[in-house]
């Protein structure tokens, strides 16, 4: 317990990372429902692979026009908030374009991911000033996170969670059905873009500040892991956020606890919940199927007020048969 009172009180060191661990945690995963309702959650492994690979070729096409870069500045940042969302928001928006074709968007997203991931290495390699920082601001360090990013971080997450639920219904009816949107002269492209949008400042910050990894890991886990205990979209959504935001303070104790590294021990924390919950939906399910194949048939009762019209049945019937053996004879 004492662990948990050093990181919940107002000195602690790591305070900053804390905050900011938990706002990827609240937020990717309110994009992320969109992923799941648009049946396109691979996205959520190529686009932030493709964040990574902006943050590089931006830092290698500085360098040439420019000169080094230097670390911890806040130009720094800036040139990979650029790079980063400049190639998030393409990639979203040629991979959207095509989502009509079902039959190959799992190759379009894998052939996505492992460009990004070959082009990101090469940027780095081309760049001889790049260095281990540079490397760890690809791979994102929350612990790093300072109080201007973190300053940052708060006012542009809470632009995007004001976006999702001012405009819910339109984002929730051109991803579930974008013909039907047009039939009710809804301005499908406009909410497609303004959700596009957003999912690309999401995930560029998030790369920034967590890494590909655990924004992917936030983008996915916890969404499906609401889906499988929700049945309304406005709580599929709360859910999802909370369940990122608890399971990002959960992983944050363990990696403080342990010696663990923060982002790894996050997306385990995520993954081990979804599991868990996987497991006891599924065994609810089997139960109930079995009580409802072995419950014994029972006979429905006879009806009280149904026994008077048997007998007059069965006397009347007598009687025609009496009446009927009486002229025969």
């Amino acid at each position: 317990m004492s662990t948990l009172y050093e990181i919940l009180s107002p000195d602690f060191l790591l305070r900053q990372a804390l905050v900011g661990s938990v706002l990827v945690g609240l937020v990717c995963p309110l994009v992320g429902v969109y992923f799941v309702l648009r049946r396109m959650i691979f996205l959520g492994v190529a686009l932030p692979q493709l964040s990574a690979a902006g943050i590089a070729c931006s830092f290698f096409v500085y360098r040439v026009l420019v000169g080094p870069h230097q670390h911890f500045d806040l130009t720094e940042r800036g040139v990979a908030m650029i790079g980063s969302f400049t190639f998030t928001l393409v990639g979203l928006l040629v991979l959207a374009a095509f989502e009509r074709y079902k039959e190959t968007v799992e190759a379009r997203i894998g052939i996505t991911y492992a460009a990004a991931a070959a082009a990101t290495i090469l940027f780095v390699a081309a760049d001889p000033t790049a260095d281990a920082h540079m490397v760890s601001l690809l791979k994102g360090d929350i612990l790093a996170t300072t109080s201007a990013s973190l300053g940052v971080l708060i006012g542009v997450f809470s632009l995007i969670v004001f976006l999702l639920f001012a405009f819910r219904k339109e984002f929730l009816l051109v991803s579930f059905d974008r013909d039907l949107a047009v039939v009710f002269r809804k301005r499908a492209g406009l909410w497609d873009s303004l959700l596009y949008l957003v999912i690309g400042v999401t995930i560029s910050l998030g790369v920034i500040t967590a890494g590909p990894l655990v924004t992917f890991g936030f983008l996915v886990v916890p969404p499906l892991t609401a889906r499988l205990i929700t049945r309304r979209m406005l709580t599929f959504s709360l859910v999802a956020a909370g369940l990122g935001a608890a399971t990002a303070f959960t992983g944050f104790y363990c990696a403080y606890r342990f010696d663990l590294p923060l982002g790894p021990a996050e997306v385990a924390v995520a993954s081990v919940a979804l599991v868990a919950v996987a497991v006891v939906d599924a065994a609810r399910r089997t139960v109930g199927s079995r009580i409802a194949h072995e419950a014994p048939l029972r006979t429905s009762p006879v009806h009280p007020a149904s026994e008077p019209r048997v007998s007059s049945a069965l006397v009347g019937k007598e009687q025609s048969e009496n009446a009927l053996n009486d002229r025969q004879k």
